[in-house]
């Protein structure tokens, strides 16, 4: 069977959307999976319904990458979403043909390549997605390197080619999972502005001239199928082989950071998709983090202990749903400083995307360091409501039991890289967290529910704080944990529905 390319997919008499030629005006640094399920999808969805017509040219942006499959494809790959929307599943293909071709810069052709698209007319978007490591200022990059190390080095050296061939400046996209991820990439850009001596007209022009937008991104990328079965009967199917096949969940939102009339300028409000010009994405990471992870980190814990593996298995649990609902409508949401309904709307796609038919979230996975992440997922909640509301928060409160008990219910033996523990099921699980939280836990192992409870909220290290001093949390944990221990996780759980 064939590889995917233009010529094999006529063949194949595919009858969706494809777009063969158009202008490039998009250089995205990255190839991985992500960006070509969440931002290349959005282009190629706005060539659909706005008639952007306009392709990207991606940038391998380490010596190691997809460059040589892009092309042979002449930059076409399959999109699956997958997943459930209000309940029902969900499973679409999309050829994406928004993408034009993939340059090394890492070889002298694809170097030249990347600088002469630098100075192209047609040139409006730079994409990023770089890893969390990507934004970084390394001393190493120089100006003359070919290509210059970091991605903060390439893209100071495309900018420069861009101001000196006398072109207009660009918007920067910034999609690395970091905070305020365009500003800090705009740091570390002027920094080599100044360290390379490329002068002050450079730097006024991309001050004036470029807009680097922080973001905010939002879908799951699986990425690959990885059953092979599964795999050969798709192609079969399709009548074409395609490795760059490419799998992530159906919800998918982006919020870029700026100014209004950037919403006009982006194709993406015309193909009315679910991208968001906002001038700040600072609420939408608080909504993200308080109702996507806060949900995760505010329920897993006592539902494995309840004897579930899965995520999609606990939303088909009466009880286990309904106290992540509880958590979520009544405790959470309303102190968001969002618009409520769209909080609600957003807490509606959590369900449908924590019951995905088509990913077996194990909870283990998620239970990976839930110290910090209940700290910086649940506690700011737990506070804030207590503040709002003068009253401790029932489902929150019965979350940090639900913690404390995952951590310290029969403790079997402390290993290197975990704490061995024994659930009601009777098998045992492997604890991860830092060592400081492990040996805290081994080391309280026979304490009374009521001492435990009291060295655990005490606990600054974990918290930052002395949550015992925190009204009647001290007192409603315990009795939270003795009724975990007693009659288990899920009829705890049920007691505060």
């Amino acid at each position: 069977m064939e590889k995917l390319n233009y010529e094999v997919l006529e063949k194949a008499g595919y009858q969706g959307y494809i777009l063969k030629d158009a202008p490039v005006r998009v250089m995205q640094f990255g190839e991985g999976n992500f960006l070509r399920a969440f931002v290349d999808y959005w282009f190629d969805m706005a060539n659909e319904r706005a008639g952007w017509n306009g392709k990207i040219s991606l940038v391998q942006p380490i010596a190691q990458g997809l460059t040589d499959y892009v092309n042979a494809q002449e930059g076409l790959y399959t999109l699956y979403l997958r997943g459930s929307e209000g309940g029902e599943r969900v499973d679409r293909k999309r050829v994406i043909s928004s993408v034009k071709d993939c340059l090394n810069p890492y070889t002298a052709e694809g170097f030249a390549a990347m600088l002469e698209l630098a100075k192209s007319d047609t040139l409006e978007y730079i994409v990023s997605n770089t890893t969390e490591a990507g934004i970084v200022y390394d001393p190493e990059t120089g100006f003359n390197q070919t290509p210059p190390q970091s991605f903060p080095g390439k893209l100071t050296r495309v900018l420069y080619e861009r101001f000196r061939a006398g072109k207009p400046g660009v918007v920067v996209l910034s999609c690395e999972l970091i905070d305020n991820n365009g500003r800090e990439l705009k740091k570390v850009v002027e920094r080599h502005i100044a360290e390379w001596g490329l002068g002050e007209d450079f730097a006024a022009w991309v001050e004036k001239e470029n807009l680097f937008c922080s973001t905010l991104v939002d879908r799951i990328v699986p990425g690959r199928i990885r059953d092979q079965e599964e795999l050969k009967r798709l192609d079969s199917l399709n009548g074409y082989t395609d490795p760059l096949t490419d799998v992530g969940e159906v919800f998918g939102v982006w919020y870029i950071e700026g100014p209004a009339e950037l919403a006009d300028r982006l194709p993406f409000k015309r193909a009315g998709l679910n991208v968001h010009v906002v001038p700040e994405v600072a609420p939408y990471k608080k909504r993200k983090v308080r109702i996507l992870n806060g949900a995760h980190t505010g329920f897993v814990l006592g539902a494995y202990l309840a004897g579930f593996d899965i995520v999609r298995d606990c939303m088909h649990d009466t009880v286990v749903r309904a106290y992540m609902n509880k958590m979520l409508k009544e405790e959470i949401i309303p102190i968001l400083p969002l618009d409520r309904e769209d909080c609600e709307q957003f807490a509606a796609a959590v369900e449908d995307r924590f019951n995905n038919p088509f990913v077996d979230h194990q909870l283990l996975s998620i239970s990976l360091n839930s110290t910090s992440k209940w700290r910086a997922r649940n506690m700011p909640s737990l506070l804030e409501y207590v503040e709002k509301f003068g009253k401790l928060p029932v489902v929150l409160t019965m979350s940090l039991a639900a913690y404390i008990a995952f951590y310290s219910d029969e403790l079997l033996r402390r290993e290197e890289d975990g704490l061995i523990a024994r659930r009601a099921a009777g098998n045992e699980y492997k604890i991860q967290d830092d060592a400081f939280v492990l040996d805290f836990y081994f080391a309280h192992r026979a304490d009374s529910i009521e001492a435990l409870v009291k060295a655990v909220l005490q606990n600054t290290e974990f918290w930052g704080q002395d949550l015992t001093e925190i009204a009647g949390l001290e007192a409603a944990t315990v009795k939270n944990l003795a009724k975990i221990r007693a009659e288990g996780a899920r009829a705890a759980y049920e007691s505060v529905l």
